[in-house]
């Protein structure tokens, strides 16, 4: 039976609802499109709030688009909105007053959760996905005030950066320096190219790109009319990758940008069909999108034309079992804590280690815990970032590893959950204090704070058991029995170490899950 939903994203530069059809059978089929256009991002940028006009604007637009979900017979929807409301002093206020006069209620993403459904966009795609993430590839994803450069290398995500430098933003600050359009172009370049650099010496170096996939508001569907006119000069296209349509080679990417720069505003928007007034954000998003391709040399440019939308009902259908044979997001933001892990030179095997450890305790203590999959999740990424600050200070561990997690991104997590595994890791080190948690992690509640508690409780385990850092054992068995958790170890090495600083960190399980850990050693 087809399910009907509705995507809603309210943007830096637009308001759109998409509504699917979804089925086990058939998948993600859109059966509409529905685009206000409307600049909030500016607003929030230049003064940190949107205008009463605005506001009274996005309500005018939900409602529309209410009526339009009433008329197909949308039985769910979800609604997000993105830098414009994240950036907003005021933005709890305005979402209240949204829903009690629209009935929309809408969830601010984090960058990381908005980026992260932007490749679930890019996955709805499927087949143009999966061979094109196979060989080296730049998923490069404009939003209004920042842009995401992540890198995939053989279908594995092993890098992901923001950049400050939002088409809005960019074109915010161009109006604050009064930059005519003849500037234009080389002050875009200079603006961006000073953070490439960065960017190339600190995480490409001699990386090789082949692709780059663009996701975007502003240029994308200008450009992807130009593939079909340059079609027939894209002889260095590979054919499995030219049938999934939407490509246009890098050199035909410059000859279009300089199309763009011969004629005026109002010729360009007559030969392109578009808004006059989204001239100068297009043109800032292809200088933008040069400098990039540049930067990381790449043959090919593949643009999909997909919004925010699609991976909403991606992730929708994802949840509720309509795709067959889903893109494995998990491993990307595994790949991602693992990355990071390397660059503040953690130990693989350590970390190899502690989660096979900690995950077995996760599982064998379900029933006492309660705790699903996400939280799992959360579990591998703290044990494979455990020790990150050691990179900065081995005396001063715990708070600067805490500092690095709250400090850096985890694609595909939330502010809140990167909280708490930057608190898992923290507390893994030193005393757990329930107070200190509440008082200075704002986004933590009395649940949260015993997620941490729990998680803490089974990372100071693992962690106990290769305490010496020597991996002494490979496998080990776990009962739960009489108040206690008997954990096995099968090895002929002397675990003296292990057994003799064991006690301090068994204690907080036990106060935390109301039984105690003990080792047993089995000798082979």
């Amino acid at each position: 039976m087809a399910n009907l939903f509705g995507a809603i994203d309210v943007g830096s530069h637009e308001v759109e609802l998409k509504i699917f059809e979804l089925s086990k059978k058939n998948g993600i089929r859109q059966l509409d499109d529905i685009i206000h256009l409307i600049d909030l991002g500016t607003d929030t940028y230049e003064q940190g709030r949107i205008s009463f006009a605005h506001v009274a604007e996005v309500k005018r637009i939900l409602l529309d688009f209410r009526r339009a979900m009433d008329s197909y017979g949308v039985r769910d929807y979800k609604a997000y909105a993105t830098s414009a409301f994240r950036d907003m002093e005021n933005a709890s206020v305005v979402l209240r007053q949204i829903e009690q006069e629209t009935g929309i209620h809408i969830d601010v993403l984090g960058n990381s959760e908005q980026r992260f459904l932007d490749y679930k966009s890019i996955a709805s795609k499927g087949e143009g996905f999966s061979r094109v993430i196979g060989r080296s590839t730049a998923i490069v994803d404009f939003g209004g005030g920042s842009i995401q450069i992540s890198l995939f290398e053989k279908d594995r995500l092993v890098l992901t950066q923001n950049l400050q430098l939002g088409v809005l933003r960019i074109n915010e600050l161009l109006h604050r320096i009064g930059a005519g359009s003849h500037k234009t172009p080389a002050l875009v370049e200079e603006m961006v190219n000073s953070h490439l650099q960065i960017f190339q010496k600190l995480y490409l170096k001699d990386t090789k790109i082949s692709n780059i996939i663009l996701v975007d508001d502003y240029i994308s569907e200008v450009v992807r009319k130009q593939v079909y006119n340059f079609r027939e000069h894209m002889t260095d296209t590979p054919e499995k990758i030219k049938r999934i349509g939407g490509f246009i080679s890098s050199s035909d990417f410059y000859r279009f940008l300089g199309d763009l720069e011969k004629y005026s505003l109002h010729d360009l928007a007559d030969r392109m069909g578009i808004e006059e007034d989204n001239i100068p954000l297009l043109r800032i998003s292809a200088i933008m999108l040069k400098c990039i391709t540049e930067c990381v040399n790449a043959e090919l440019i593949w643009v999909p034309c997909v919004t925010l939308a699609d991976g909403i009902a991606y992730e929708y259908a994802e949840k509720h079992k309509y795709l067959h044979e889903p893109h494995d997001f998990k491993k990307d933001i595994l790949a991602c804590a693992e990355q990071i892990s390397r660059r503040y030179q953690g130990s693989e095997d350590r970390s190899s280690t502690i989660g096979k450890i900690a995950l077995k305790i996760f599982e064998s203590t379900k029933k006492l815990h309660g705790m699903g999959s996400r939280e799992r999740l959360l579990l591998q990424i703290a044990t494979t970032l455990h020790d990150c600050g050691k990179y900065i200070s081995m005396t001063n561990l715990a708070e600067c590893s805490y500092n690095i997690l709250k400090s850096t991104e985890i694609i595909g997590i939330s502010g809140k959950e990167q909280t708490i595994v930057a608190c898992v890791v923290r507390f893994n080190h030193g005393d757990f204090a329930y107070k200190k948690i509440l008082a200075e992690e704002p986004s933590l509640d009395a649940e949260s704070c015993m997620t941490v508690a729990r998680l803490t409780a089974i990372l100071r385990v693992a962690n106990a058991l290769d305490r010496s850092h020597q991996q002494k054992f490979g496998d080990f068995q776990i009962r739960i029995q009489d108040r206690k958790m008997t954990i096995t170890v099968e090895t002929g090495k002397d675990i003296s170490l292990e057994k003799g600083l064991f006690d301090k960190r068994a204690d907080f399980f036990e106060e935390v899950f109301g039984i105690k850990p003990v080792i047993k050693q089995k000798k082979r």
